[in-house]
């Protein structure tokens, strides 16, 4: 839902002195082509899922000193435009190559696209915008995005040549942007894992 229609076109620096003013303090916020969008707060469940496959990425980056792994809804500058109308992008796990950034990001909005983009799916999510989200991290170099759908325990996975959806008993494999990187997809999902 869009909560500030802008007058003035806003730029990825004025978002980001915007996200630490009161007004904002308790909101989730992207910025959408230089509009303030909301985000709804995740569930328990988005909660659960996005620390499992957070812990099993970031596990293996850090054993293997592939780069660096960010969470907590971190926002990604994914366009610049010259009117001023950005796109800063909040991802709920990405993963950066340690040849494309330094092994402490400033604090700040993060410059370059990541690698590897990880949303996982609330029932508040719209399609249109996740197809959107989709489109801008491809468009901005992104090479591999993993939707991750809870209520049917899949991933799709994105990549410039297309998309596919594994069910539970397939594999979700990093291939070559998250080097060594395999798991049962059943694994993400704690309904899946119990049963």
């Amino acid at each position: 839902m869009v909560i500030e229609q802008q007058l003035q076109k806003m730029s990825a620096e004025r978002f980001f002195e915007l996200v630490d003013s009161p007004a904002y303090e308790d909101r989730s916020i992207e910025l959408v082509e230089g509009e303030i969008v909301e985000m709804s707060k995740p569930s328990g469940l988005h909660g659960q899922i996005t620390m499992l496959l957070s812990l099993k990425i970031a596990n293996h980056v850090v054993e293997n000193r592939l780069g660096v792994v960010t969470a907590a809804e971190t926002g990604y500058i994914l366009e610049r435009n010259p009117d001023g109308r950005d796109t800063v992008r909040a991802l709920d796990i990405a993963f950066l190559s340690r040849v494309r950034v330094p092994a402490v990001l400033p604090d700040k909005l993060v410059e370059v696209a990541p690698d590897l983009a990880v949303e996982v799916i609330s029932p508040s999510n719209k399609v249109t915008d996740m197809h959107r989200k989709i489109r801008q991290l491809l468009a901005a170099g992104t090479a591999l995005i993993w939707i991750v759908h809870p209520e049917t325990g899949t991933v799709e996975v994105h990549t410039q040549s297309g998309a596919i959806t594994l069910e539970a008993d397939d594999r979700l494999s990093g291939g070559d942007v998250l080097p060594g990187f395999e798991i049962p997809v059943r694994e993400i999902f704690p309904a899946l894992e119990t049963s």
